[in-house]
């Protein structure tokens, strides 16, 4: 029995991390966005494009975002 708690507390502590350590599909589907608009390969990474570092600076809002001009 007290294994099986151990186990328990383990899953649910494991669970609650892997949540914080990655994108939430929430953000993606509220901005009608794609993850790679704001992250950088890997959601896990916590690598953000210039998008995604704003969106995380200004509480979750893309409100007055301008797109970086690109020159090629």
């Amino acid at each position: 029995m007290k294994l099986l708690k151990v186990v328990l507390a383990v899953a649910v502590l494991g669970g609650a991390l892997s949540m914080m350590a990655t994108a939430k599909p929430e953000y993606a589907k509220k901005e009608s966005k794609k993850c790679a608009d704001c992250h950088v390969g890997s959601p896990a990474t916590k690598k953000f494009t210039a998008m995604g570092q704003y969106y995380k600076d200004h509480n979750h809002s893309l409100e007055g975002y301008q797109a970086p001009d690109k020159k090629g």
